[in-house]
């Protein structure tokens, strides 16, 4: 209980809880009874239209906590405030003594939502209370056990029984012996699945000893030290459990911890927005084969001769240093012989090696290394690199890097900054992230010489010889980029195009009434057909189809603007609406719902010859009739489709049985696995001789 009271007057664990004020406040003479009502301030993750139809920035709450230390009982009210007279919210906690053993504590909740009226958002608002009401029932654990972590760092590891006064005592004691003293509760993870939520807390065990569980509940404290740095409980169990969900839906390509734990950082350990990133970057990480492009790529000549950046030993805390001579680049020329294509695969390579060599000097420092110190000169910046065509290839740059390396960059050196440079930085600030602005350190002309300066982050003798060091720098010295490289705006524009899709992998839209479905003919029974795909958005079913007579030629709808990518996102339906079936075509194996974020691969061995269709489908989520309340899970899912728009990235291949019997090499061939990011990269297939979907 004196945990959870820690949680007021706000907790920063909880983001949406501003502030809380007290407002009425009552205890009994014997200090058995304690009732408390605070007025909450709320600020709701809605959309800012809605906030500004309903003129309101926060949501207020009335809470209620009725505490009887005598029978050992926590009851706690919550009303909402604002709105009441549209939208009826109220909940209902219980804390209460286990009656066949006091060590335990049961935890009863349930809550009710009425919405009468709403300007016409009901449904909007129904997601929006829902998915407040599932995040903080999740986090709830998590939140308590930090509590409880914070009174045992003080000392305190368990709170004495209320007594009655001494007044009373002696025939209190005569009647009623004390029972022992409770050790302070260790809280399990909940199993909150309904709108009535009951979880029985077990603590058998003494505080100090410690917690038995799997070995994947508790990362080694070693390796933490080693390769991952300093971590709270909290953070080290948001990191468990977003890589146990990535293992459930990414098998055999699951990224290491340290790049995990870069996107948990990069949203402040909120699992839910850490993973919507992370699976997005690791969609586009396959869609373009980024995992490969060191190996697969090299740098055009114009490139290694102009573009004046490289790697230059580390700084004082061992990070990998890069070195960018800005000021001396021909942003326009690169641009004009290269395109924004080149130049942006250059910088992801250039990331990529960052990633390997943070790795390497983790090695060589005995300690984590996880991003890297760049050093920018501007010398020589003017207006010609305020180049509108280049202002706007590197904002496309630092959104792409910013999107899928994030908190790589430890810290940002810029030296000789002119004065253009607060125009420049007009620009470009407001697409960098707010975490990776507080890394930049800006010296206007020689500063960086003085206390305070270069020296304070790199050693003497790694200081470029054009900064006034000793050290011979390799870095290319850039200059003007000659006009007879410069490309016709066709040509670049076919090379970016031929640069980009350069991925097996296609992407599609899927809409409600609108499936995407792809035409697969096959001439040999017993050929296997294979698939690899990943739900980028929204929930889909997938379906298998077989017809004897070939559809109608391909209706494309034009979607483009909703594609994932450009070129690349499309619809088409192949099964006319007048084909019935059963009659027309059947159905070869039985539909898989997908959720988003999960990535599926599997194989079909095909009976006959003819036509088969692979069909994504838009899932609509189904009413729950139990209870009024929907069940959390469908809850989460549903909250995660924003429209009736889905969008799939796949891969198909076709091969013959005698190949694919003896060495299942279909999944091997799709290059699904994130080879840089995986500590090791398996495959997820294995050799069946019938259909088979694994997950």
């Amino acid at each position: 209980l004196q945990a959870y009271e820690r949680r007021f007057p706000t907790c920063p664990l909880i983001p949406m809880f501003v502030a809380s004020d007290t407002v009425n406040e009552y205890k009994s003479d014997d200090e058995a009874i304690h009732v408390i009502e605070r007025r909450c301030k709320l600020d709701i993750d809605a959309p800012r239209l809605l906030k500004k139809i309903a003129g309101v920035d926060y949501v207020y709450f009335v809470q209620k906590n009725s505490l009887n230390r005598q029978e050992r009982t926590l009851h706690i009210e919550a009303y909402n405030e604002t709105f009441s007279n549209r939208v009826i919210i109220n909940e209902h906690c219980s804390y209460t003594v286990h009656p066949d053993n006091e060590d335990w504590t049961c935890f009863e909740q349930s809550a009710s939502l009425d919405i009468k009226s709403f300007f016409g958002f009901e449904s909007t608002v129904e997601k929006i209370a829902m998915k407040q009401y599932t995040s903080n029932i999740k986090k709830g654990k998590e939140i308590i056990e930090y509590y409880l972590k914070q009174l045992e760092e003080e000392g305190i590891t368990f709170v004495p029984r209320w007594t009655p006064p001494v007044a009373c005592k002696s025939e209190s004691s005569t009647s009623h012996p004390r029972r022992p003293v409770s050790p302070a509760i260790n809280i399990p993870e909940s199993a909150t699945k309904e709108g009535l939520n009951k979880e029985i807390l077990n603590s058998s065990s003494s505080p100090s000893e410690p917690t038995a569980g799997t070995p994947d509940d508790k990362l080694d404290a070693d390796y933490i030290k080693r390769y991952l740095g300093d971590l709270t409980p909290m953070q080290e169990s948001c990191l468990i459990r977003l890589r146990q969900w990535l293992q459930e839906t990414h098998k055999g390509k699951i990224p290491k911890d340290e790049h995990i734990l870069r996107f948990l950082r990069a949203r402040d350990f909120n699992i839910d927005k850490a993973r919507e990133i992370l699976c997005q970057s690791l969609t586009w990480r396959k869609q373009h084969q980024v995992d490969y492009i060191l190996d697969t790529w090299n740098p055009p000549q114009v490139l290694q001769d102009y573009y004046a950046g490289g790697w230059h030993h580390h700084d004082k805390d061992g990070r990998p240093l890069y070195v960018l001579r800005l000021g001396q680049m021909d942003t326009k020329g690169l641009v004009r012989a290269l395109g924004e294509e080149a130049l942006l695969r250059y910088v992801l390579s250039i990331n990529e090696e960052g990633l390997r060599r943070c790795e390497e000097n983790t090695k060589v420092f005995g300690r984590p290394i996880s991003s890297w110190t760049c050093l920018v000169d501007l010398e020589g910046l003017n207006m010609r690199h305020l180049w509108r065509p280049g202002v706007k290839a590197l904002l496309r740059i630092i959104e792409v890097v910013e999107a899928n390396y994030p908190e790589t960059l430890g810290r940002l050196l810029i030296l000789r900054a002119p004065r253009v440079f607060p125009v420049l930085w007009t620009l470009v600030s407001p697409f960098i992230d707010d975490n990776t602005r507080k890394k930049f350190l800006i010296y206007a002309g020689n500063d960086y010489q003085g206390p305070g300066g270069l020296l304070d982050y790199i050693d003497k003798e790694i200081i470029p010889d054009f900064l006034g060091g000793e050290c011979m720098c390799e870095v290319p010295e850039g200059g003007l980029v000659p006009k007879s490289l410069y490309r016709t705006a066709e040509e670049l524009e076919n090379e970016d195009i031929k640069l980009w899709t350069e991925t097996i992998y296609q992407s599609a839209s899927v809409f409600k009434g609108a499936p995407h479905e792809v035409l697969i003919q096959i001439v040999d029974a017993s050929s296997v057909i294979t698939w690899d795909f990943d739900v980028c958005k929204g929930d889909i079913v997938f379906n298998i189809f077989h017809s004897k007579r070939a559809p109608q030629p391909p209706k494309k709808d034009s979607l483009g603007a909703h594609s994932i990518t450009s070129p690349g996102g499309n619809n088409v339906q192949l099964i006319d609406k007048v084909w019935q079936l059963g009659r027309d075509y059947s159905m070869v194996e039985s539909p898989l719902i997908c959720k988003e974020g999960e990535s599926v691969q599997g194989s079909h061995v095909t009976r006959w010859p003819g036509f088969y269709i692979l069909q994504w489908k838009f899932h609509s989520m189904p009413a729950c009739a139990a209870t009024n309340l929907p069940r959390v899970d469908d809850v989460l899912a549903s909250l995660q489709v924003s429209s009736h728009k889905c969008k799939v990235m796949y891969y198909t291949e076709v091969i013959g049985s005698e190949d694919f019997r003896g060495s299942m090499t279909s999944l091997e061939s799709s290059h699904s696995g994130f080879s840089q990011l995986s500590a090791a990269t398996t495959s997820s297939s294995q050799s069946h001789s019938s259909s088979m979907i694994s997950r």
